[in-house]
């Protein structure tokens, strides 16, 4: 199969040169071209046609950001790559570049100790994301609800699902809203989280795959833009109706049940599924607490976690929901979920909000005034 054309956009010719090497090592990878800053970057992609662009945020005469703007022009769908730097300014430029259109982001390698330590980051973070997104060009098994010779719907691997364990009924009362989400997720979050009302009457909790710093400047970002408390977590954080959590970089985040009521704890326990903070200890955690009381919602990422997590939740009795495929940037995380038969549904990125009110709002008929509902997103309409 024909191999992934990479444009590595950057203003440091050792980073370029690192990019490039780590990059070139892999069989199903062609660096095309090089550029060192987003003008060169524009004009060199008519002439080398990429499949792929790697696009560093500072740079000189044009910088990433305005070379994003500029790409999207011309090509809305072409993946683009920020490599960005482990920094509040650094994070702040990326959560501004996913908001302008890029696709995903990798962190620069800092204090690794050599070039082949640094050269052996970009390996193992930057191109397993060049070859999700790029999947099908390399002939990479992406999850799908198709079989061979069988066709293989949502309902039949439901039904293969029910015939071990029960399905928990779809619209029983939730307590709280449990989102695991990964690449595509910041701009996933800030679809949903403005359009829910300041009076949804469960709390929300969240692990987005992202770095420390990030995290806590995602929750900022998404608190200006929601009626809803937006925070990143912290020890002892009351889990609340009105207060969204989502779960700090480099820490795992759960809820516990105290004499005071519910609460937040953070831990550093080893990864799970390769990642810190993971869904899959949220779920389980959620689960202990809650019980069949669940909603978890499984959104765009690469990957599987939250999918033992999701297991054990409607191993509980709990729904669980999965984004579809069309509207996913990648379809790894609510894939392995929708295959494993534990979606109760596959939802389109800009229903979700709705189906959370919906379910929200079973069993708590009259709770919230009309007023405080948008009208596309009435719980009598949902």
């Amino acid at each position: 199969m024909a191999r992934i054309r990479v444009l590595v956009v950057d203003d440091a010719v050792v980073v370029r040169k690192i990019v490039t090497d780590a990059l070139a090592s892999d069989p199903d990878i062609e660096v095309v071209g090089a550029a060192a800053n987003g003008r060169i970057a524009l004009a060199k992609l008519v002439q080398v046609n990429p499949d792929v662009v790697t696009m560093d945020i500072e740079m000189p005469e044009m910088n990433g950001l305005d070379a994003l703007r500029e790409l999207r022009k011309t090509h809305p769908v072409l993946p683009v790559i920020m490599f960005s730097t482990l920094t509040e300014r650094g994070g702040s430029a990326t959560l501004e570049a996913l908001a302008l259109g890029a696709t995903d982001y990798v962190t620069k390698p800092a204090n690794v100790g050599s070039v082949a330590a640094a050269q052996q980051r970009i390996r193992d973070e930057l191109i397993p994301k060049i070859k999700a997104l790029c999947g099908r060009r390399v002939g990479l098994v992406l999850p799908r609800l198709v079989a061979t010779g069988t066709p293989v719907t949502l309902a039949s691997a439901r039904a293969a699902r029910a015939a071990v364990r029960p399905i928990a009924p779809p619209d029983q009362r939730i307590d709280i809203v449990a989102i695991g989400v990964s690449t595509g997720g910041p701009n996933a979050l800030a679809t949903i989280l403005p359009k829910l009302p300041r009076d949804f009457p469960v709390p929300i909790v969240i692990v987005q795959h992202m770095p420390p710093v990030f995290t806590r400047l995602l929750a900022d970002r998404l608190r200006t833009s929601s009626q809803l408390d937006v925070r990143e977590g912290v020890v002892g954080g009351v889990v609340e109706p009105g207060r969204v959590w989502i779960a700090p970089g480099d820490r795992h985040m759960l809820v516990k049940q105290g004499r005071d009521g519910i609460t937040l704890a953070l831990n550093q326990n080893p990864p799970e599924n390769s990642c810190r903070p993971s869904v899959d200890p949220l779920f389980r955690s959620v689960g202990e607490v809650y019980g069949a009381r669940v909603l978890g919602v499984i959104l765009t990422g690469m990957g599987q976690d939250g999918l033992r997590g999701s297991e054990e939740l409607t191993d509980l009795g709990a729904c669980v929901i999965a984004q579809d495929q069309a509207t996913s940037v990648v379809w790894g995380m609510p894939g392995f979920v929708a295959n494993a038969g534990l979606a109760e549904r596959l939802v389109p990125l800009e229903e979700v909000a709705g189906e959370l009110v919906r379910r929200g709002m079973k069993g708590r008929r009259g709770t919230s005034s009309p007023t405080t509902w948008p009208a596309t997103l009435s719980p009598s309409g949902a």
